[in-house]
């Protein structure tokens, strides 16, 4: 029983670290955020679809009754990924995804309302010190700051990023995690389209070798284990075990774009660490 939870735990850090490479890509692809997630779904969920298809798995949904939770799940998905990208855009890959990361405190908050768990209060002491890092990490509060704009997309995506983890743990256990992910992806493909048609993509042909990382090792891999470690773990769990992603994003920001965190980036990040850790072993001893 522990080893599989080990193997779990170790794919769930997998699937984080490949999340992760979002925040350097979004940051760095030179087209408007629409357009890069519209690629990023399409690509993605083509890439998908052929997996399902080679693993003779079955994209179809399943019931009537899973299409409007199904759907709903998709539309914050895209919204989750399009707000991320402007907070990218706005700001850095330090406070975009950091500021993202309040959405563990909001999954904490909001699992007792669909599911039956009740609400722990350790996961709330954890939300408040992933809140206390973020905070730390904040500019002064002056609306003209776009520092301050990034965080509050990433604040409004961090929502929407509950919202669709919580409405989809109802399917993990009835759809396979690449079958939820590639259902999601092909929406927000079909949603988004409508931008291809007003927003500028001239430059696509210099972007795509970026775009097809995004598509396949973020999307397409990353976020397939992400679905499927909702069988094994809590949405609450995984979204604290997932905070590691901020970390890694700030590697990968400082190693391919030359991002030097600061020292309250180090601070926050430290905070943030600090709760993985602890969820890491209170889920183990469970």
């Amino acid at each position: 029983m522990k080893n599989q939870h080990s193997s779990q735990l170790l794919l769930l850090t997998l699937a984080t670290i490949f999340i992760s490479t979002s925040g350097a890509l979004g940051k760095f692809i030179d087209l408007p955020a629409p357009v890069i997630i519209w690629w990023r779904s399409a690509l993605g969920g083509l890439f998908l679809l052929i997996f399902c298809k080679y693993k003779n798995y079955s994209i179809k949904i399943k019931s009537p009754k899973d299409l409007p939770s199904i759907l709903l799940g998709a539309i914050f998905l895209g919204a989750h990924w399009v707000t991320y990208f402007y907070a990218l855009k706005f700001s850095n890959v330090a406070l975009g995804m950091l500021s993202m990361f309040t959405f563990p405190v909001i999954t904490a908050l909001l699992e007792p309302f669909f599911t039956k768990s009740k609400l722990n209060p350790i996961h709330v002491f954890l939300a408040l010190v992933v809140l206390l890092g973020i905070y730390i990490l904040a500019p002064q509060f002056n609306f003209e700051n776009t520092h301050l704009k990034g965080i509050l997309f990433g604040i409004f995506s961090a929502l929407c990023y509950a919202l669709r983890n919580l409405i989809l743990k109802r399917h993990v256990h009835n759809y396979n995690g690449t079958v939820l992910m590639t259902q999601q992806a092909l929406i927000v493909a079909i949603l988004l389209l409508p931008v291809m048609f007003f927003l500028n993509s001239s430059n696509i042909i210099t972007q795509y070798p970026y775009i097809i990382t995004l598509a396949l090792i973020t999307t397409a891999i990353g976020h397939s284990l992400f679905i499927t470690s909702l069988k094994h773990f809590s949405v609450s769990t995984a979204s604290i075990i997932g905070s590691t992603q901020p970390i890694f994003g700030i590697i990968i920001a400082f190693l391919f774009l030359n991002e030097m965190p600061t020292t309250n980036t180090f601070i926050g990040g430290t905070l943030i660490l600090l709760t993985v850790v602890i969820e890491s072993v209170r889920s183990r001893n469970k």
